[in-house]
């Protein structure tokens, strides 16, 4: 059954994008030396090259920072259009470790069991490389799915105890019901997920229509639980790390804050080399400035 499953992730992985998302994660993938390049995010779904696109970058070798991914931000003049960019980097193989769970990290199996395209590799054994990770990713998803749902539900009651926990466990904000919305606009994607994901997972289970009563005895139960428990303490805490590291590593962040305060206000932000080395020193100074401008316009 884990051919099924990775078949059908393979299928995923095809989906049609713009040719310029594909460039650009090209020129990505190339100018890093990388395995493969995966875009992801609302962007994915819509199609639009508006806004801010979102990639990871998987490297070869071991991984170097021992907090990950690096994240930067990357704008190209494609054609006469310009395209932005929000880039995660990290070893494939580490990647790859997340995605089985056997990191204390809650982000990479619980966002690729979402929706994403492979959209550049540097050969098929890359490829394949992916394809294999983010299987992985949909069985340790199930696993926790299963031990945090019902007795027995539909697929979507699992996948919603699921992601309601993983949110819960990160240091972010998001809206009350945002399992709901996950489940909604990507119905596709996770239709059918479930059951092959349990397969490929060793979990049995009996199946009447679109009820699923999965067969996991207690003592695995537990055991799954007690691996949830211990990332779901170190979910805040690696976000934070990882916030903090952002905050003086993000390369190109000042032009990305620039960015994104002009199409929230409509005020256009100097970014001065200063201000571009030193986002952070400079933000106060930025806000005031924009506050200003916008007490000036009357709004």
């Amino acid at each position: 059954m884990t051919q099924v499953l990775h078949q059908r992730i393979r299928e995923r992985l095809a989906a049609p994008i713009d040719p310029a998302v594909g460039d650009f994660a090209a020129r990505l993938g190339q100018e890093n030396g990388a395995l493969a390049v995966l875009f992801y995010g609302s962007n994915l779904r819509t199609g639009s090259l508006d806004g801010v696109l979102d990639y990871y970058v998987l490297l070869p070798g071991p991984q170097r920072e021992k907090i990950w991914p690096r994240v930067s931000y990357h704008e190209w003049d494609h054609h006469g259009v310009t395209l932005r960019a929000k880039v995660a980097t990290m070893a494939l193989e580490t990647f790859a470790a997340a995605a089985r769970g056997e990191k204390r990290d809650t982000t990479i199996w619980a966002r690729f069991v979402q929706p994403s395209a492979l959209v550049w590799q540097r050969d098929d054994a890359a490829g394949e490389a992916v394809v294999g990770a983010l299987s992985d990713a949909a069985c340790t998803a199930a696993r926790l799915a299963v031990a945090l749902g019902p007795v027995s539900g539909r697929a979507e009651d699992y996948w919603r105890a699921l992601f309601r926990a993983t949110y819960a466990a990160e240091f972010r904000v998001e809206k009350a019901g945002r399992e709901d919305s996950i489940l909604s606009v990507n119905a596709a994607h996770f239709d059918g997920l479930l059951p092959l994901a349990m397969e490929a997972a060793g979990i049995g289970f009996a199946r009447d229509g679109q009820q699923l009563t999965p067969r996991m005895d207690a003592g695995e139960r537990a055991r799954i639980l007690r691996w949830w428990a211990s990332r779901r303490r170190m979910g805040k805490p690696m976000n934070i790390m990882r916030l903090l590291k952002a905050s003086t590593t993000f390369a190109g962040a000042g032009r990305y804050a620039a960015w994104k305060i002009e199409r929230h206000t409509g005020v256009a932000v100097k970014l001065t080399p200063w201000r571009e080395r030193h986002p952070v020193l400079a933000a106060p100074g930025v806000l005031w400035s924009v506050w200003r401008e916008k007490r000036k316009r009357g709004d």
